[in-house]
């Protein structure tokens, strides 16, 4: 392993600090009691100093300002930043003035993780600080972090290479506070989901992730192999046939936040790993559940900003319900003035190759109406939209519309040009989900990689009865990317897929 100069210098000051008898890497527990959040929002100099005499926390040294005998640092922990104040005669009361020289003038570098004691107090410029009086090194740092510059809390010249972002995250999240801020909101975003579920009475459940028949979606999946059985498995590509053997089973309202796996492309909004939410509520139709999702993504919209006017990128979106609705067909003519709603698989490859919409020859008439609708219309709906009343071929898994002969009774969210949400009346007719499955299989035999699998138990789970139902698959990379106003599916995941590092070059 290649080492750089810094990186060389702080090994160098590790076996400096062991020599001194200071370990590194200690063990012990060090008592925190506050964090720099609270000292900075309760801290009211005069009227409440005495309630902050005895402060404990620890975090990573970000800057440090030396004044010969004393000096000022900044330290950050999980809450953000506070400035010290070490004086050599407060920490190093004795005549053995080493920790102040040696180890914290010397020996001590940015990044390095330190614990602190002391009191709250103003300087004379009216920044809280806390003055040191117990300085304990925890963690020595031996890779030096980026330099950022900042002023004023704001950073000026954040690392974006997204070869760095991406692949060392740990590091981005530590210089890059708006970072960490953005997966704060995530989980904000995600505690909201299943308060407002769980407050109308739905089950968080777990379903397998390793799965003998990928089912439930149209997409690619990864196969592996158990050892013990000798069969092959798949990484669940979604878990709706599971959640919906829970509704058979007599659950009336189940959810879950799936890990999904799909061995497709990878993109701004795509990645083989991914979470997706989804619930089935028994005795439910679309109409509910377009109702009971936009009421989800008003309450989204005040939890994280308190309000439904929320911009993205350049454009203002509103979160206030209720939400537009149009058909798939009606959508595609009122975007390009053609009516495809008649159309045969002939028909509809014309209107690819008019529009000059490149498409495999394999897929069937459901594939062609989604890749026009795609191409032509999925992108103008910057607002929330429900996009409704699919064609039967688009929708195996979906009940026929009870007055539109052909079409489902699907829907799809849109926002900002993108789909957001899919959701169904589930098909609970065993004998019409038979058939819609041996369709799958047909295009399947004509090279359509992504067709569904017929899974056999479930539709024997089917045979025993499941209640009228509506369920919701809602993509939660996406929805987080919206809420926080990020460009790419990689800046919402801690830890996106990327191509193996070669440690040896």
């Amino acid at each position: 392993m290649q080492l750089s100069e810094q990186e060389q210098i702080r090994r160098e000051k590790l076996h400096q600090l062991q020599a001194l008898g200071i370990d590194p890497f200690p063990a012990a527990l060090f008592p925190v009691n506050t964090n720099a959040s609270y000292i900075r929002e309760y801290y009211k100099g005069e009227e409440n100093k005495a309630d902050f005499t005895e402060v404990c926390l620890a975090g990573r040294i970000m800057s440090i300002r030396d004044m010969g005998k004393a000096s000022f640092a900044v330290l950050q922990d999980s809450t953000g930043r506070i400035q010290i104040y070490v004086r050599r005669d407060d920490i190093c009361p004795g005549e053995d003035k080493s920790l102040y020289d040696n180890v914290w003038k010397h020996l001590a570098d940015i990044g390095d993780i330190f614990g602190i004691k002391g009191f709250v107090f103003t300087t004379k410029t009216g920044e809280t600080s806390v003055h040191v009086q117990e300085l304990t090194l925890l963690t020595k740092a031996l890779k030096p972090l980026p330099v950022v510059k900042e002023a004023e809390g704001q950073t000026f010249d954040a690392v974006t290479d997204p070869e760095f972002k991406y692949r060392q995250r740990y590091a981005d999240l530590v210089i890059n506070p708006q970072v960490r801020e953005t997966f704060v909101k995530r989980t904000k975003m995600i505690n909201t989901i299943r308060g407002f579920l769980n407050e109308r009475g739905a089950l968080e459940v777990d379903t397998p992730v390793l799965q003998a028949i990928p089912g439930g979606a149209a997409a690619r999946p990864f196969v592996t192999h158990h050892n013990a059985l000798d069969v092959p498995f798949y990484l669940r590509i979604a878990n709706e046939l599971y959640l919906k053997r829970c509704i058979v089973g007599g659950f009336d309202w189940v959810y879950e936040f799936s890990r999904n796996f799909r061995n497709e492309g990878m993109d701004r909004t795509h990645n083989p790993e991914f979470t997706v939410l989804e619930w089935y509520t028994a005795y439910k139709d679309y109409f509910w559940m377009m109702e009971t999702t936009e009421q989800l993504m008003e309450k989204l919209a005040l939890a994280l900003h308190g309000t439904t006017e929320l911009t993205v990128g350049s454009k203002s979106i509103s979160f206030k319900t209720p939400f537009k609705r149009i058909s798939i067909f009606d959508s595609v003519k009122e975007n390009i003035g053609i009516d495809i709603s008649e159309m045969d698989e002939a028909g509809l490859r014309d209107v690819c190759k008019d529009l000059k919409i490149e498409v495999a020859p394999n897929i069937g008439k459901g594939k062609l109406i989604d890749e026009i609708f795609g191409a032509t219309s999925e992108h103008t709906y910057i607002q929330p939209t429900f996009i409704m009343d699919y064609p039967v071929e688009m929708s195996p898994l979906t009940k026929k519309h009870r007055t539109k002969a052909g079409l489902v009774e699907r829907f799809e969210l849109m926002i900002n040009g993108k789909e957001i949400a899919n959701a169904y009346s589930e098909l609970n007719d065993p004998i019409d989900q038979r058939e819609r499955f041996e369709e799958q299989v047909k295009l399947m035999e004509r090279g359509d990689d992504e067709a569904m699998f017929i899974d056999q138990d479930f539709l024997r789970a089917l045979e025993y009865g499941m209640p009228p139902t509506a369920g919701i698959g809602i993509g939660i990379d996406r929805l987080c990317m919206l809420l926080t106003n990020q460009p790419s599916i990689q800046d919402v995941l801690l830890f996106p897929q990327m191509r193996p590092e070669n440690f040896e070059d």
